[in-house]
């Protein structure tokens, strides 16, 4: 008797790996989701979430149902990730996600696009095997937002002032991205202050590279102004874009850092 093989996909709350979704629930009925929950996801992405299980109609299983970021941390001594020392990533995504799994033999179904030079998350685990539909098929950012529209799925509501899913607090925000949030869950802006201000590992620490969230809420009409002179640019370039492409355009022009591969898709 042939041994059973997984067909897994991965849901980070960003729009590929919905588009992957989309593309896919009918092609692959015994397809598992799943989302790696960090406990400190942007009400938007739960909401995603959300949707993308009522419109397709798949469940999507919770990884890290108790022990999200705040568990790790304690047992990390208040030591707080950063782009150079990403436990984050190892211990809320990848371990959790080879937990899940464990020994059986799994497909894992990777967003990766056709336009895009990287590769993702792939697991050192002999027994799970990526795919990248996307990228066999030639599909490019213009497919998923055309796949997303025709789906009635859409895009996720934080397009509107962020380009990328990830934690609140993800290092990876543009500064820009950091106002909108202060604008946006000014709750959760004042959380990631407290992570800066208050940690007790010893490190003077920001989440942004050398700028403290106040004072960049400090030049917060000049950041603004930046990133609205960005955007103006990216417009005249191709003025048919949807408005999270321009947005993100215009970010990856001020500041075009490499986001996390396993929570970025």
């Amino acid at each position: 008797m042939a041994e059973r093989v997984r067909h897994i996909l991965g849901l980070s709350g960003g729009k590929d790996s919905a588009a992957l979704a989309v593309l896919m629930h009918k092609r692959v009925p015994e397809m598992e989701y799943f989302f790696c929950d960090t406990h400190k996801e942007l009400p938007e992405t739960y909401e995603y979430l959300n949707r993308l299980e009522a419109r397709l109609g798949i469940k999507i299983t919770r990884l890290n149902p108790e022990r999200g970021f705040d568990y790790w941390l304690d047992i990390k001594n208040g030591f707080l990730p950063s782009p150079n020392i990403r436990w984050c990533t190892e211990l809320l995504k990848i371990q959790p996600i080879e937990a899940w799994i464990g020994d059986d033999h799994a497909v894992s179904y990777v967003g990766i696009r056709a336009d895009e030079n990287r590769a993702g998350y792939i697991s050192t685990q002999p027994n799970i095997r990526p795919v990248y539909p996307f990228k066999e098929e030639g599909l490019v950012k213009a497919d998923i937002f055309r796949i997303l529209d025709e789906s009635g799925v859409g895009v996720p509501s934080y397009y509107k002032w962020r380009s990328r899913s990830g934690c609140f607090f993800c290092f990876f925000q543009r500064k820009y991205e950091w106002i909108r949030l202060a604008d946006e869950h000014p709750v959760l802006f004042w959380k990631a202050v407290a992570y800066e201000e208050e940690h007790r590992d010893g490190r003077t620490f920001t989440w942004s590279q050398g700028e403290s969230l106040r004072a960049m809420l400090d030049r917060r009409d000049e950041i603004i102004a930046s990133h609205e002179a960005a955007q103006a640019r990216q417009l005249l370039k191709q003025a048919n874009r949807p408005l999270a492409e321009v947005l993100a355009a215009a970010l990856d022009e001020e500041d075009d850092d490499v986001g996390c591969l396993a929570c970025h898709l």
